[in-house]
């Protein structure tokens, strides 16, 4: 079994508006030492498979397929295990 964590960004230059409304609140909070709030997702996935370039490239398909838009995010896919 392999843990697997897929860390989704939104791409440099696409609006973050979730981020920046956090940022405000903090601001509003008075935490105006924030000077940048991003969104980011991470999925913890546990796969069952025989090596690592097998379950690497299934990360890869459902990343493709699912868990990102491939337009707008940026992931990265780290694998734990044997």
């Amino acid at each position: 079994m392999f843990e697997v964590k897929v860390t989704i960004k939104l791409k440099k230059g696409i609006s973050d508006p979730e981020g920046f409304n956090t940022l405000k609140a903090l601001h509003l909070l008075g935490f105006n030492n924030v000077i940048e709030a991003k969104t980011i997702r991470i999925f913890d996935l546990k796969l069952d498979g025989k090596n690592k370039k097998n379950i690497k490239n299934d990360a890869e398909k459902m990343c493709q397929r699912l868990l990102t838009n491939p337009v707008i995010h940026d992931y990265e896919i780290e694998i734990i295990g044997d």
